[in-house]
């Protein structure tokens, strides 16, 4: 039954890409089968092998120890505000974004992180029959974020076709940024944010394929990744330092606002319906849920939390997913998995203003196609779920 949930879960995820796709005869279908081929086998090896458990630990672990060490410059600055074994969600989950931010831009600038990006997005674009400059722009939105990703090709921003700048930014939504990873792994299962990286980055070729499909030439084809501008060390240090804490402070200001907005809207809807907002959306999202893997008594409530993540955020819905604890495991994973992504409205206002911080006609033209961006980051992160769901 599982398997047959998942076959028909995939077929709807195509046939809704499909429906609404930019040019039906060009799209490749050797590439598709060869990514819906890899999901699974990458699936399978990290959520049922040996090697997988031990490559999720490893980087479990890793983050563990990160977070442990940002712990240390939280506790010397605002030792003694938080409750005795207990830590507000701000000191513990979002401020160790600064020390990840810092290690992130060691990284840059000593060059091995570009190097790790360029050279694996060469090695995509192999695989997913795409440009070099769209298989790197999916490997360095999975690094750098959603919006900063953008400064590092912004040469070619505004040489680029309608076509290729939509793959562009419907990568960046599609991932999730290294620096907030750690964030997420307090919150839910460190296997499943694993598991839902490495889905996302080939998901997303997969869905742009359908939705958005196009042939590049070779004389097109051209990769060149804008060098920062060189600072010293310690300049660069200080930027990178307040760009986490820039991070950590929008974060916190948006948990804020749509934590208080949707507990109003939930109360005026129960007071006039009976029925909570979000329960409403669940009913809407229920059959999404059910394709995706979850069993049908579930799905209503699987689907109010994913509907919170399209509305709100990944962070917002995490947080209520903490909440469900009459959740079976299977569930909880899949819906894991379809939450570690940026698919949600206000990362269409995010991803358009960074656009036309760069190039204000191509931000306008970003603009347009917000919602068929939305539209297509979360059928990524259906798909996602789908194929993690086989082995949960």
């Amino acid at each position: 039954m599982r398997y047959l949930v998942a076959i028909l879960g995939v077929l709807v995820v195509f046939v809704l890409t499909y429906a609404l796709s930019n040019n039906r005869r060009n799209i490749r279908y050797r590439p598709l089968v060869v990514m819906i081929v890899l999901q699974a086998l990458l699936a399978f090896a990290l959520l049922h092998t040996s090697v997988g458990e031990l490559l999720i630990g490893a980087f479990g672990t890793l983050f563990e120890r990160l977070l442990s060490y940002a712990g240390e410059g939280v506790n010397f600055v605002f030792g003694g505000i938080a409750n005795q074994g207990q830590a507000p969600f701000f000191l513990s989950v979002l401020l160790p974004i600064v020390f990840i931010s810092t290690l992130i831009g060691i990284l840059q600038y000593t060059k091995i992180l570009p190097s790790i990006i360029k050279y694996t997005g060469l090695v995509l674009s192999k695989v997913n029959g795409m440009g070099k400059l769209e298989s790197y722009n999916a490997v360095a939105s999975a690094i750098l974020g959603q919006s900063e990703v953008f400064i590092s090709v912004k040469k070619q921003i505004g040489m680029l076709p309608k076509q290729r700048l939509y793959t562009l930014c419907a990568s960046a939504m599609s991932t999730v940024s290294m620096s907030i990873v750690g964030a997420y792994m307090q919150m839910i299962n460190p296997k499943y944010v694993v598991t839902a990286l490495v889905l996302n980055l080939f998901g997303g070729f997969i869905i742009a394929s359908i939705l958005n499909p196009y042939m590049v030439s070779k004389e097109e084809d051209i990769l060149e990744v804008l060098d920062e501008e060189k600072q010293s060390f310690f300049e660069m240090l200080g930027e990178y330092i307040m760009d986490g804490f820039k991070v950590a402070i929008t974060v916190a200001a948006m948990l804020v606002g749509f934590v208080a907005l949707i507990a109003l809207i939930n109360g005026i809807f129960s007071g006039i319906l009976g029925v909570s907002f979000q329960q409403l959306l669940g009913y809407i999202f229920a059959p999404f849920a059910f394709i995706m893997g979850v069993p049908w008594k579930e799905s209503v409530e699987a689907g109010s939390i994913m509907a919170t993540k399209m509305v709100a955020n990944e962070f917002v819905a995490m947080l209520d997913l903490g909440k469900h604890t009459g959740l079976t495991g299977r569930t909880i994973g899949i819906v894991s998995v379809f939450l570690v992504s940026f698919a949600n409205f206000s990362s269409i206002g995010i991803i358009a203003g960074a656009v036309k911080g760069l190039h204000e006609k191509q931000g306008n033209v970003v603009a347009r196609f917000g919602l068929k961006l939305l539209y297509g980051a979360t059928m990524v992160s259906v798909l996602s779920a789908i194929v993690a769901g086989l082995f949960l």
